[in-house]
């Protein structure tokens, strides 16, 4: 018994010792401005193409093919679901690509957000998503079949 107060007189020593005020200041700060319903705006390829044979090319895929969508939800409970369109990319010829919708996932999990960018947890959480001009931006960089990037708008 005596070692289990001992234990326990340890464990809240250092839980107290944690919470100290002597750590310089350093304080984490919440960017609640991000939550809220955010729609994805653009998915953006690194050449233009005329997937939709409209004659106007484009590098969001969002002008190619109607069959793209996506809602990313950050709620104040600090829990996020996201729901996206899974697309698939396969080259024709000549630098050309066709893209089309292969069903969609969804994921979700905890997130946190300073001024820069919100961060994801949980199983296949995708990387931050940097804060650009009010925008959310997952940027990703690669070259056609891939992505460039995932931009997200807050719904009104």
């Amino acid at each position: 018994m005596k070692k289990l107060k001992i234990l326990l007189f340890l464990a809240l020593s250092l839980g107290l010792g944690a919470c100290s005020s002597d750590d310089g200041g350093n304080t984490t700060t919440i960017n609640t401005d991000v939550i809220g319903v955010w729609d994805l705006i653009q998915v953006n390829i690194s050449s233009a193409q005329d997937i939709d044979l409209n004659g106007t090319p484009s590098a969001n895929l969002l002008d190619e093919v109607d069959c793209i969508s996506g809602t990313l939800l950050i709620d104040g409970d600090f829990v996020w679901t996201l729901e996206q369109s899974i697309i698939n990319i396969t080259e024709i010829t000549g630098g050309l690509f066709f893209a089309d919708c292969a069903g969609s996932s969804s994921t979700t999990g905890i997130w946190t957000s300073n001024d820069t960018s919100v961060s994801f947890g949980g199983d296949n959480a995708p990387i931050p998503f940097n804060i650009v001009n009010g925008q959310l931006v997952h940027q990703i960089g690669d070259d056609l079949p891939g992505i460039q990037s995932y931009v997200y708008a807050l719904r009104p």
